[in-house]
Parts: structure tokens; sequence; C-alpha cells
């Protein structure tokens, strides 16, 4: 019996879980589940034969080399920040190690000693980072194996409400971590490369210079720029490439509406609020308004953004309650971008039917005997209800089918890997399509780069 340790039973492993249960009988498996919740750790396990549930600190030492010394393989799906503590563990011992976060400095770090050990660290194993870069890497080393020059690679991921689900204003449901959604496109400017220049992006700017995407034939979205759309130039082989960009999809008119949060100061989180506890909704929105003895909070908002009362984007803040007077904040010493997230977490989280949305959007040009042409690659999958979300499906399959591949001998390139290689992605991505997550390709004219498709 090999013992599979996934540990975290969070919101991102329910598909994991449930496709190693199973395997577990055909495969000879046995799951331990640890979580710092032994009650989550349990619901996952749902009394299975070949799984148990264990409660577990990564901060404790002592018992964390000891779980993962049972182990044959190790899956973390804990928050990217405690991964390195379990990946030191995992080389001292000798066990390879599967997580869907981005390969941090700390992790790199240990190329070396893992590759001398034959160890397998695969990373970035998820939807984004993961699915992308497979599905990328399919299409780039076709165009490559039939003589094409790579001359633009763009790359665009968003997790959205599905249409059944979509209903307020903002068309828009947190299906992953909420913080990550508030602070999105800090610490930095943009930066892409179009035509051979490079190109920068303020935060300040980054939510009016989107680009539109039409994704299979009809529906229409739009797109703001990851703040380094050139980290994986070398990892793709694409380090001449005239265009490069990678964006987070958003429906239409939602960065629009981001944005007045942005110039409001509202997703600030550099600084902590005086007796933010007490506040109520429309205290905090007055907080970032010129003071007035006799204007409204509405009235100044309006006049300071210069927004038409029967604009939508006024009717997408109300929605949110930001001028209620009786909803307190109830958050000690809380930043601004904390209370913001409290505020949209009351509208915007997923209720137990609803149903998320993944989309996924690959734009490929290239040359080939002297003309250019230009393919694009897009993938939807749809969630079930709460529990079952499209983001838990498209993150937690990868990972459990290369688990899967890494125990049996499939992949077995050592050292820190990306799945960017052909023995990585190409089953990978085989077996991915058994649960409805496809690309549908297309060639279209070559567009290069157009600033027609471009807001702002």
């Amino acid at each position: 019996m090999r013992n599979i340790l996934v540990i975290g039973a969070g919101k991102s492993s329910s598909y994991l879980i449930d496709y190693l249960k199973n395997k577990a009988a055909e495969q000879q498996l046995h799951i331990t589940i640890a979580d710092v919740s032994v009650e989550s750790a349990q619901k996952r396990a749902d009394n299975h034969p070949n799984c148990s549930a264990i409660s577990f600190d990564v901060f404790d030492a002592e018992n964390r080399k000891k779980e993962i010394e049972k182990a044959t393989i190790v899956v973390s799906m804990l928050p990217a920040a405690f991964h390195v503590e379990v990946a030191k563990d995992c080389l001292h011992l000798g066990k390879n190690l599967v997580t869907a976060s981005y390969i941090s400095d700390e992790m790199k770090a240990m190329e070396d000693e893992v590759k001398a050990k034959g160890l397998v660290f695969m990373n970035e194993i998820g939807v984004d980072p993961g699915i992308d870069h497979m599905s990328a890497m399919q299409v780039i080393d076709q165009i490559r194996n039939k003589g094409g020059k790579m001359l633009l690679f763009e790359s665009f991921t968003g997790g959205l409400v599905a249409p059944e689900s979509d209903d307020n204003l903002w068309n828009y449901k947190f299906t992953w971590n909420p913080r990550n959604v508030v602070l999105a496109g800090q610490g930095g400017a943009a930066k892409f490369i179009q035509e051979g220049t490079y190109k920068y992006i303020p935060y300040h700017r980054l939510f009016r210079r989107t680009e539109f995407l039409t994704i299979n034939g009809n529906e229409r979205f739009e797109a703001y720029a990851n703040r380094d759309s050139l980290k994986y130039r070398k990892e793709y082989g694409l380090e001449d490439i005239k265009t490069m960009y990678r964006g987070t999809i958003r429906r239409v008119g939602f960065s629009r509406a981001w944005n007045i949060f942005i110039q409001l100061g509202m997703t600030d989180d550099s600084y902590t609020i005086e007796n933010s506890e007490n506040l109520s909704y429309r205290d905090f929105t007055n907080l970032f308004l010129a003071y007035s003895p006799n204007d409204s909070v509405e009235l100044k908002l309006r006049s300071y953004l210069k927004i038409d009362q029967d604009d939508v984007m006024w009717d997408k803040l109300v929605e949110l309650d930001l001028f209620n007077p009786n909803k307190k904040v109830s958050l000690k010493k809380a930043t601004p971008a904390q209370i913001l997230q409290k505020i949209l977490m009351d509208s915007w989280t997923l209720q137990e039917e609803d149903k998320d949305m993944i989309v996924m959007h690959h734009k490929f040009g290239y040359e080939l005997a002297g003309k250019k042409y230009q393919i694009e690659s897009s993938m939807v999958t749809l969630g079930k209800n709460q529990t079952y979300t499209a983001m838990a499906k498209t993150v937690g399959l990868p990972v459990a089918i290369a688990t899967l591949k890494i125990l049996n001998g499939e992949i077995n390139t050592s050292g820190v890997l990306l799945p960017t290689s052909k023995e990585i992605y190409e089953p990978v991505l085989e077996e991915l399509k058994e649960y409805g997550i496809e690309f549908v390709e297309k060639e279209v004219p070559y567009l290069g780069y157009n600033p027609e498709h471009v807001n702002g």
C-alpha cells in the first residue's frame, strides 16, 4: 500500500482527493488527509476505507517530519508561503513533492540537491499556473516541430461566476482567495512586450488599459495585464519573441468599476484605520472623501469621480452597500483593503448552489515559410456547486494526475519542475479531457498587435 500525504483540505482539494479515492483500490493507495482542522480532513475523507484524516500543524516540526516520513509522496495544498518547510523535510527524507503554487526563490534554491537525490519536486501544476503552461507549451512545441518561428504569445485566465449564477451588476463572485483579488496588480508596474517594445502599466492605470477578447466565437470578455508577463520567456523558449502578454479575464465593465476603488484608495493594504471596528460601511466610504458640512457622501463621491447618477457604475457601488449606515466593519486595526474585502464578501461569496467558471484563452502568432499565421486556443469549464467548483476542478485534477504519474514512474525527470516538458504536459492534458477540461483550437487571420482591441 502506497501512502499519499495530502496536506491541506481546503476549497481546492475536493476534486483532488476524490480522484485519489477513486483510484485507491486499483492503484493500491492509502490517502492521508492532513489539515489544521481535523474536521475538514474528516469531511474530505468521508469514511473511505483507503483514507485517514489527521490534525496537522505545519509549524509542528516533529509531527510534520513524522508524517512526511510515512509518506510515499507528498502533496502540499497549503498557502504558498508554507511549502518551503514541507519541501525541506521532503528533501531530507527523500520524498517526491507536488504543489500547485509558483516556484519560490527558496524552492528554486533546492534544485541541485533535489536533482542529486533523484527527486521530483513538481510545482505550478494547478490551473494558472499549471494548465496554462501545459496547454501553451503543447501548441508552441507543435509550431516549432513544423519549422515555425514564434512571433506572438498572449495568455489569459479568469475565475468567474457561471452565467446561470451571475446575479449581480459586477458579473463577478469570489472563486478563489478574496484577498488576492483585492490586492491584484499591486507591487509594481505590469510589464510585457509588444512588437519588440517593452511596455509598462502603473497600478493606477492598470484597470483602464484592458484588452477585449471574444472567446468561442460569441462571448466577450476583457483582460487586464498580469504584473510580469515576461516571467516565463526562458522556460517557454521565447527569449526572442516580439509580443508576449499575460492577463486576467473579467466580464466587460468590471475593470472600469474596480478602478473606482483604486482611485479612492480602498485597495491600500499599507496602513491601518483608527477605530475601524466601529465604522459603518458608509463611514468607511466617507474616509476617502473631502469634508463637507452640507454635501452627502453620495454627492461627494459622484462629484469627486465624475460619476453620473444614471451611470451603471453608480448602481454597482450602491449594490455593494457602500453607503449603508447600519452595517458595521467590525474589524479591529484593519487596512482599507481588509475592510473592502469584507464588504465585497457580503455580496460576492458563492452560495451553496452557485456555479463558477474558469475561462482560459491563448493566442499564438508564428511565421512559417514566409507567411504569418495565428492560432487561438480556448477552454471553458463550469463548476457544479460551492464545493465542486471549476476552480477546485482545474487546480485539483492536474495535481492529482501528476501525483499518480510521478508515483508510477511515468514522470521521472528529477529537479524543481514546471510542467513545460512533453513528458509532463502530454499525459496530463490527455487525461484531463476525460473530465471535460479540453481546449478548442482554431486558426484565425494573423493580427499581431491590434490597438483597436485595446481599451485606454
